[in-house]
């Protein structure tokens, strides 16, 4: 049996030799074929060029090139597209996640799971501040979604063919990955870990960047239409509001204890115009999902393979 391991990276010169030596290692210890096929997302370093050499030497090592940076998700799904593994492992190149879980791993699947997931225990070398705010975000992805994503449970999983077939067949031009491999169902288990602080070089993504951002929102508007049902119920609750505010004002009218309530009209307005705009901005969200869906560009664009028997650009 062959499997495959999917690596997504951007300027990642100082951690690839290593990580291909760590995974090299574990296959020749488990004795099993494989394949190591790195998506390059449009990287300005050496990596490229560290890959094409150790190429030469093993051809078990298989390049993809984007023709610009697209992002992980779109890299780890080219990855998947062009794999040939009965299972398929996809990981980031940061050695953050240590390579030798991956037999553990395998011996996961070969006793009946589809999907494998790893969870981290602890994560060393990352700000306690970063590790509360991700802990708020997967309680509140889990509690307003329709699939359960199990805390500190990131992109380090393996998939056996028939998962990786049933996400290929999933249309969405912008998904949230940590989801897909939970709502394709099928058996699943959890392995856990201590994650290390990076290897080597900076990470890409600080807690505050465009980056988790965006990934926290797409997690919210891929598997949930509660936050329209949200936007439903506030609207209810200002109607409420401003039902209890008019029998107030009819009652200070009557009793003649009316001020001049330049105050309560300030605040009534002020109330009325951020819940306006928190629903339209709940609108906006799936309507831009809508709107990129729509448009029906591909997820990305391969510039060049190396290593495939029929390369295809795309």
């Amino acid at each position: 049996m062959l499997v495959s391991v999917v690596f997504s990276f951007r300027d990642e010169e100082s951690n690839i030799q290593e990580l291909i030596n760590r995974v090299r290692n574990v296959f020749l210890k488990s004795k099993m074929d494989y394949e190591l096929i790195f998506v390059n997302d449009d990287s300005t370093d050496g990596s490229l060029a560290l890959l094409q050499q150790e190429r030469q030497a093993d051809e078990k090592i298989k390049i993809i090139s984007m023709s610009r940076c697209f992002g992980v998700s779109p890299c780890v799904l080219a990855g998947m597209k062009y794999s040939t593994g009965d299972a398929v492992v996809y990981m980031d190149s940061d050695l953050q996640d240590p390579p030798e879980l991956i037999e553990t791993m395998i011996t996961e699947w070969q006793q009946g799971f589809d999907v494998v997931h790893t969870t981290r225990t602890k994560r060393h070398g990352e700000h306690p501040l970063k590790m509360m705010i991700t802990g708020w975000a997967y309680k509140i992805i889990n509690f307003v979604s329709e699939i359960n994503i199990k805390e500190n449970t990131g992109d380090f999983k393996l998939l056996s063919r028939k998962v990786v077939d049933q996400i290929l067949r999933l249309d969405e031009h912008d998904p949230f990955m940590r989801g897909l491999p939970v709502w394709v169902g099928f058996k699943q288990t959890h392995i856990y870990y201590e994650r290390d602080a990076r290897f080597a070089g900076e990470a890409h993504f600080s807690i505050f960047s465009k980056g988790p951002t965006k990934e926290f929102i797409r997690g919210i508007v891929s598997y949930s239409s509660s936050p329209l049902y949200l936007s439903f119920y506030l609207g209810l609750l200002t109607c409420l509001v401003s039902a209890f505010l008019i029998v107030y004002a009819l009652i200070i009218k009557v009793l003649g204890v009316s001020g001049e309530g330049i105050p309560s009209i300030i605040i009534a307005i002020s109330f009325f115009s951020g819940i306006t705009m928190v629903i339209n901005g709940i609108m906006g969200l799936y309507i831009a999902k809508i709107y990129e869906q729509l448009k029906g560009r591909p997820r990305y664009i391969i510039a060049d393979t190396e290593g495939f028997e029929s390369p295809e650009k795309e």
